[in-house]
């Protein structure tokens, strides 16, 4: 049996696709749906369904586009209830895909409805199933999402029904049966997942901590251990992917407009429009529009636009590399972002060619850095997150994580001069940005962040941060 992940790094996202005699089927598909409807094409197909595992947090499904677009029926497990016409199965149901078959396991546990769903080849045989959130690569799903959407799924119920889940519906299942989950290593919707993106259930029995022998109240305990607070968006882009959403085409019609600088600035001042510069922090730092932030495309920008970005419906306008504009906007309505109003035209260079103000910030080196370090003893702030920041940091470094930042503004200094960094520079000017635009002007960034930090001879307190699962 071909199965065919499409995985998407940036918000470490698999999408699946299959095919048997001319029908297909895809899981869990991204906002923008005409790759997958390029693929059936290929195969001469017709996509009769999409399988959504459950209600996202991390991203907003196409399934609606894909629905429109290719005449899919759209699939849920047992006790979800769309907004929109869509097929609520019953646990255990068989859907035929051609020659293959699909069965509904409803596995209770990240989310209410979540289901896995077994694929089963053109002889009968089991062949694997995809997970969802319910089951990752060394890891199992966040039970704390749901509450966030419905106050009495507390994450203590969650993680009991996904206890039962595991036990009851996926240990039974044969050990040759391949995995394929909904996400890889560095999602927000686990805290130990693998780089690998597939396995046997075989393996994961072995050496995934949630699937080892343990009680209920020893796995509740284990699963919430841990846990940090979800990203503001999560609730926003469920609560889409509920109730429905604009088309992407609207959504690019509607962002799709080149602004001359004249433009862009009566646009953002008018509609109180939010200034995202997607360009390289160092790029950004050398000249970039008073008040506009940078979160870098070349980033985890998905994630750090929906961790710095409260309301999914603000408008925005983008500064971008020219050639940019559209993958900008694109990975923007994939986390549910679709209220860009336009782009300027040419870039930041149009900016800078039509003799309006800009501003810099200074960057320096960590050489530089440990010359002022031994000189001037400077505050410094590390906007890495706390594990980081525990297992290794520059003595008396003030750690502020940069998604607390907001909340923590009244310990950024205005009398003393300060240092910024984080691991590698990009979150560290998401961070100059922002205190740039609330006034600050009394800092430096460190280039390369503590990734070339460790190199020099700045001193650094070692704290492994204990870590005990049962």
């Amino acid at each position: 049996m071909k199965v065919e992940q499409i995985y998407t790094g940036c918000i470490a996202h698999a999408a699946y696709y299959i095919e048997s005699n001319g029908v297909a089927a895809v899981f869990d598909p991204l906002r923008e749906v005409q790759p997958y409807i390029d693929r059936a094409q290929i195969d001469n197909a017709e996509i009769k369904y999409v399988f959504e595992t459950h209600f996202h947090a991390d991203f907003v499904s196409g399934h609606l586009d894909l629905q429109k677009k290719a005449g899919a029926e759209i699939v849920f497990g047992p006790g979800a209830k769309p907004a929109y016409e869509a097929t609520t199965a019953k646990d255990g149901q068989l859907f035929e895909v051609g020659d293959y078959k699909v069965k509904v396991i409803h596995t209770p546990g990240h989310t209410m409805e979540s289901t896995t769903y077994l694929l089963i080849d053109e002889n009968g045989k089991e062949h694997g199933i995809i997970t969802g959130d319910t089951l990752f690569i060394g890891d199992v799903g966040r039970p704390d999402l749901a509450q966030h959407v419905v106050s009495e799924l507390t994450e203590e119920k969650l993680a009991g029904h996904l206890y039962d889940s595991l036990r009851n519906k996926i240990l039974p299942l044969n050990d040759d049966l391949i995995v394929y989950p909904n996400h890889g290593a560095g999602s927000a919707c686990g805290k130990m997942m693998s780089k690998e993106t597939t396995d046997t259930l075989g393996n994961q029995k072995k050496v995934n901590y949630a699937l080892q022998e343990m009680s209920k109240d020893e796995f509740i305990k284990v699963l919430l251990t841990g846990l940090t607070a979800p990203p503001g968006y999560f609730p926003q882009n469920v609560l889409m992917n509920i109730n429905g959403y604009e088309s992407l085409d609207t959504i690019m019609n509607r962002a799709t407009k080149a602004l001359t600088p004249e433009e862009f600035e009566i646009v953002a001042n008018e509609t109180g429009a939010l200034m995202l510069d997607t360009r390289d922090a160092s790029d950004f730092a050398k000249g970039f529009i008073p008040n506009s932030i940078n979160i870098g495309l070349e980033g985890n920008f998905a994630q750090w636009v929906g961790e710095m970005i409260p309301d999914v419906k603000q408008e925005i306008v983008l500064i971008t590399d020219p050639g940019k504009e559209e993958e900008a906007i694109t990975r923007l309505s994939r986390v549910g972002y679709d209220f860009t109003v336009g782009y300027l035209k040419g870039g930041f260079s149009s900016w800078k060619e039509s003799g309006k103000e800009f501003e810099t910030t200074i960057r320096i080196t960590p050489e530089e850095l440990e010359k002022k370090y031994t000189s001037e003893k400077p505050i410094i702030i590390d906007v890495r997150k706390k594990s980081e920041f525990q297992s290794e940091h520059i003595i008396d470094a003030i750690n502020i994580p940069l998604n607390e930042i907001n909340q923590h503004l009244a310990q950024f200094p205005k009398d003393k001069p300060f240092v910024l960094h984080c691991a590698g520079g990009y979150r560290s000017m998401i961070a100059a940005a922002i205190l740039k635009q609330r006034g600050w002007d009394n800092f430096v960034d460190v280039v390369g962040g503590f990734k070339e930090i460790a190199e020099t001879n700045i001193p650094k307190s070692e704290y492994i941060c204990p870590t005990t699962l049962l």
